[in-house]
């Protein structure tokens, strides 16, 4: 796969990088750390500029970006309400309020979440999905998708620049900050939904032992 989008990027240069970019986003485990410090690489002995790279790297993320934004806005809220309504809700124990608590807490923090997950493996793809369920204004999304896949292409692009022949060391380095951070976040998924279902759960208990008690006094 690495050889094949080096060869890629080898041959087509700017739209190289921006057709990968763009696929990274929409198929995460294209690894866009590989790309782009190649690509950084690449302006070593080449003519490609940095700064049109920086560029073409970033318009592919905000490509890739909008097309996983707008298969969230046709998932939208209403069809995820309508799903967590019937079997697949009991099963998992959920509510359509939930889907508007959650839908609620992006509307509030959506901007700093677009922006900061760009820098988050697979997480800076899949965040596009739940900014278009929750209908994020284009705009906002626009901008802070733009401002984090920016810094985020620039930094890899830059430190490609400068290590040159050695990016592929760089690379074994972002790769374990990738699995350090996915298995973070496996760890903060698994507690959430640990305390997620553990509050459901009292809930339930808790609404059955009033239910005994008032069924208890009026006999």
């Amino acid at each position: 796969m690495q050889e094949i989008m080096l060869s890629i990027m080898e041959q087509f240069g700017y739209l190289g990088v921006f057709f990968l970019i763009a696929i990274e986003n929409i198929f995460p485990p294209i690894p866009s750390e590989a790309v782009l410090l190649f690509g950084g690489f690449m302006t070593t002995y080449t003519g490609l500029n940095l700064v049109v790279m920086i560029v073409a790297a970033t318009i592919g993320s905000l490509v890739g970006a909008l097309v996983l934004y707008y298969a969230g806005r046709v998932l939208s809220k209403e069809r995820l309400k309508k799903v967590v309504s019937g079997k697949i809700g009991k099963m998992l124990r959920l509510k359509a309020e939930d889907i508007d608590k959650a839908d609620k807490w992006f509307y509030e923090k959506g901007n700093k979440t677009v922006f900061f997950c760009r820098f988050v493996p697979i997480v800076r793809s899949l965040i596009s999905i739940p900014a278009g369920i929750s209908k994020m204004p284009m705009g906002k999304f626009l901008i802070y998708t733009t401002a984090g896949s920016t810094v985020w292409n620039a930094v890899l692009l830059i430190i490609g620049n400068i290590v040159g022949e050695n990016w592929t060391n760089m690379l074994a380095i972002f790769e374990q900050y990738s699995h350090i951070t996915l298995i973070v976040l496996a760890i903060i998924f698994i507690i959430g939904c640990l305390l997620f279902y553990w509050k459901k759960t009292n809930k339930f208990i808790f609404k059955r032992k009033v239910y005994y008690i008032e069924d208890s006094s009026m006999d």
